[in-house]
C-alpha cells in the first residue's frame, strides 16, 4: 500500500469521524477514489492547518516525553558507575551532597570555553563532587590526550596534566599532547608504559559505552541526579543546575 495513501485514508478516517469495519486497503479503492480522498485531505488541511500542527506538536512531545522517560531510566540503571566509578577521576568534596559529572574531550572548544567557568564553581562549592569522565569522541589524537591523562593520574598529577590540556589552545595533536604532559612534570617513559594498562582500557570503553546508553551526542554533556544538559552552559546556569538538585 503506497505510504501516502494510508497516511490519507487514516488522517481521512480521523479528521471526517470515520467508524466502522477496518479500512481498506489502497487496492479496494479505484484511482478516481483514491483521488477524492486526496482532495479532500488537502482541501480540510488547507481550511484547517491547526489540526496537522496539533498533530505534529503532539507527537513532538510524546517522542520528548519517551526520550526523558528512556534518560531517567538509563541514568538510574547506570548510577554507580556514573558517579561512583572508582576509575573515574574527581574533583571537589568526595563526600558532597551533589554530584556533577561531565563528559568531555579535550580537543573539544566548547569543553574548554566553560572549563573556567567550571573550576570556578568547584573551588566556591564545598560540597560539590565533582566526576571527570573522559570521552574522547572527536577522534584518535583525543584518545591519546584522554590515555595520557588516566595515566597521569597513576603518577598524581592528573589535575595538574587536565588543566594544562584545557588551557591549551589551537591544533591539539600527539606532539601537542606529549608536551604539554612533559611540561607538566610526568615521567615520559613510565606514562608511554601505564597508557596501554587494563585499567585504562577499561575505563575508556566504559565511558564511551556509557555516552551511548545515556544518548550522548557531543561534547560537553553534564549529567547531574536526574538531568541531563548537553553543551556548554553557563556559570550562571551550572550554579542553577547544581542548586536544583540539591534541593531535590
Amino acid at each position: 500500500m503506497p505510504l501516502r495513501f494510508l497516511f490519507a485514508v487514516l488522517l481521512a478516517a480521523v479528521i471526517l469521524g470515520v467508524a466502522g469495519p477496518p479500512l481498506a486497503a489502497a487496492s479496494d479503492f479505484t484511482p478516481d477514489q483514491q483521488k477524492e480522498i486526496e482532495a479532500i485531505i488537502g482541501q480540510y488541511l488547507k481550511n484547517h492547518p491547526d489540526v496537522l500542527i496539533d498533530a505534529i506538536q503532539a507527537a513532538d512531545a510524546k517522542l520528548k516525553a519517551d526520550a526523558k522517560d528512556k534518560a531517567t531510566q538509563a541514568l538510574a540503571a547506570n548510577r554507580q558507575q556514573l558517579y561512583d566509578d572508582p576509575l573515574s577521576p574527581i574533583a571537589g568534596n568526595p563526600n558532597g551532597n551533589v554530584t556533577l559529572v561531565e563528559f568531555f574531550d579535550y580537543r573539544c572548544p566548547y569543553c574548554k570555553q566553560v572549563e573556567p567557568s567550571l573550576e570556578k564553581l568547584i573551588g566556591e562549592d564545598h560540597q560539590l563532587k565533582f566526576v571527570f569522565k573522559e570521552f574522547p569522541v572527536l577522534g584518535p589524537d583525543s584518545e591519546v590526550a584522554a590515555r595520557v591523562a588516566l595515566a597521569a593520574r597513576k603518577q598524581g598529577k592528573y589535575d595538574a596534566f587536565h588543566r594544562a590540556m584545557m588551557n591549551t589552545a589551537g591544533h591539539i595533536d600527539e606532539t601537542v599532547i606529549y608536551k604539554v604532559a612533559a611540561s607538566v612534570g610526568l615521567d615520559m617513559d613510565r606514562l608511554k608504559q601505564d597508557m596501554t594498562s587494563p585499567d585504562i582500557e577499561k575505563e575508556l570503553k566504559a565511558n564511551l559505552d556509557l555516552g551511548k546508553t545515556l544518548d550522548l551526542d557531543g561534547t560537553p554533556s553534564f549529567i547531574v541526579g536526574s538531568t541531563i544538559v548537553p553543551g556548554a552552559i553557563s556559570a550562571a546556569d551550572l550554579k542553577q543546575l547544581v542548586a536544583d538538585a540539591r534541593k531535590k
